[in-house]
């Protein structure tokens, strides 16, 4: 941070997430397994930037031995080249975005895991004063609540980036950081893994951030992140949420409602009584919060509108990107047991509402074309499966929706 992830990455990261956490039971996480192009290579320029690396890395502090045991066991890996050079810009709207990072399931799961571990994080609060359901969201963003935190070696990665050199510089002090955490008995070589660009645990640190942020809540000696348990993973970021300036009990923000021609005022920022006398009110009912609000429109004057707090600010120093911000504050709603938004998304480039987009991916796997998750958010599936409806069907292969595709489906 800036980010804990750095904003190049989002984990499906969103998403691409515990014994002993607030009332036992164990969790594995359930992260596919390595892609071949993800196991070591024989690579000679990156054994000879290892070479002297190893110099670097002593004039640092970190010992011969730790070194040597750090990269026994690592390589070269050419998918992490790939990934980091094929990155491409996320452009989903933010309705689509909520309905991946605040689907039904990732609440019902979020919901669990908050009631779950509601002892630890009542702790967490009392020591930093992040809200449970707060620091509940942010893991639910971040690795699905544990499940997706990631298996890539940390050393192989940040290495492998380092010696690219695109972002030499960064990623050598990530792989430094990485050994300073093994020097000092956090984890073990094979047990320090995370994302292909080194973003790790429960609530994806990266190493340097996880050096200047992760704390030791039990006190058994190790900041552990890594384990089926959460409890540090979960402290660790509460951590960096209140040195970054989160403020116990403000809010983050809230969904308002404005009155005719309100969207004039987007970008403003009053006062609760300044957002009251103006005629905006809450969606969800009640009285504006004190303290000094910024309204946002972040889909125009035909999307939802938000008040965003001092606390907003703050959950963006994780990740500096207003979607990502709004997405942590509206699942810590929905995790407190609040609705789904109440204002409404205007319909797609293609004319099609989110309804009309879960109605054509039913109606597509209906027809045996698989066009996954009837979610509302079209990707590569839902893409083939209408390729592969309009081949059969004798009509243009585009792989776009339409509303005269939809009509069609409903004809059967």
């Amino acid at each position: 941070m800036g980010s804990t992830r750095r904003n190049f990455l989002f984990t499906g990261g969103a998403m691409a997430l515990l014994a002993g956490c607030g009332g036992g039971g164990g969790y594995s996480s359930a992260d596919a397994p390595l892609d071949p192009m993800l196991l070591p290579q024989p690579n000679p320029g990156w054994d000879a930037w290892v070479a002297a690396f190893r110099g670097r890395a002593q004039s640092q502090g970190i010992s011969g031995g730790t070194f040597d045991a750090a990269f026994r066991s690592a390589g070269f890996l050419p998918g992490v080249i790939e990934r980091d050079r094929s990155q491409t810009e996320f452009t989903r709207t933010l309705e689509d975005y909520l309905a991946i990072t605040a689907s039904e399931q990732k609440v019902s799961q979020g919901r669990a895991e908050l009631r779950r571990n509601m002892g630890v994080l009542r702790e967490i609060e009392a020591r930093y004063g992040v809200p449970p359901h707060v620091v509940c969201a942010v893991w639910g963003m971040e690795s699905s609540y544990g499940t997706r935190r990631g298996n890539i070696p940390v050393i192989s990665a940040c290495s492998t980036l380092a010696y690219e050199g695109r972002r030499g510089a960064f990623f050598e002090a990530q792989t430094l950081a990485a050994l300073r955490i093994l020097q000092r008995g956090d984890t073990s070589p094979s047990q320090l893994t995370g994302s292909w660009a080194g973003a790790m645990g429960h609530t994806q640190f990266i190493p340097t951030t996880y050096q200047s942020y992760a704390v030791d809540f039990r006190g058994d000696g190790r900041r552990d992140i890594w384990s089926d348990d959460p409890t540090d993973g979960l402290a660790s970021t509460a951590n960096y949420l209140s040195r970054s300036g989160w403020r116990r009990g403000e809010p983050w923000g809230l969904e308002v409602v404005l009155p005719a021609g309100g969207a004039s005022m987007a970008g403003g920022t009053r006062s609760g009584a300044g957002w009251t006398s103006a005629g905006v009110r809450p969606a969800s009912g009640g009285s504006i919060p004190s303290g000094s609000g910024k309204l946002l429109l972040p889909e125009g004057a035909a999307g939802p509108a938000f008040l965003v707090y001092r606390n907003f600010n703050v959950i963006l120093r994780y990740n500096n990107a207003q979607k990502y911000g709004l997405g942590v504050g509206h699942l810590s709603d929905r995790l407190l047991g609040a609705g789904p938004l109440r204002g409404g998304f205007p319909p797609d480039r293609y004319g099609l509402t989110i309804d009309d987009r879960r109605e054509l991916q039913r109606r597509l796997t209906g027809a045996g074309f698989d066009a996954g998750t009837p979610d509302g958010v079209l990707g590569s599936k839902t893409e083939a499966a209408i390729q592969g409806y309009q081949a059969r069907n004798g009509l243009p292969v585009t792989g776009e929706p339409s509303q005269a595709l939809l009509a069609r489906l409903r004809r059967g």
